[in-house]
């Protein structure tokens, strides 16, 4: 593209996505070991965000290591764990 003198576009406001909090960071409570004898005796977790015409929504999941399901989920327009 640069050499056809071509660049790209960037459409809409850059939006922040998380706020950073200089706090110390939760020990790692499973040694890194992702392995599982049993259903439900190791549950992680994570979040994403999905970008929608409103804005954000933030989604979090709790996923059994075992069967590798996700067993809850829950959703909201805030990220934060206020609510």
């Amino acid at each position: 593209m640069a050499v056809m003198g071509l660049a790209g576009v960037l459409r809409g406001k850059k939006v922040r996505t998380t706020v950073s909090r200089k706090t110390v960071a939760t020990g790692d409570r499973v040694n890194r070991q992702f392995v599982a004898e049993r259903p439900d005796q190791l549950w992680v977790a994570d979040f994403t965000y999905v970008s929608t015409w409103q804005g954000f929504v933030y989604v979090a999941f709790i996923i059994d290591v075992f069967a590798g399901y996700i067993v809850g989920w829950g959703s909201h327009r805030l990220g934060d764990a206020s609510n």
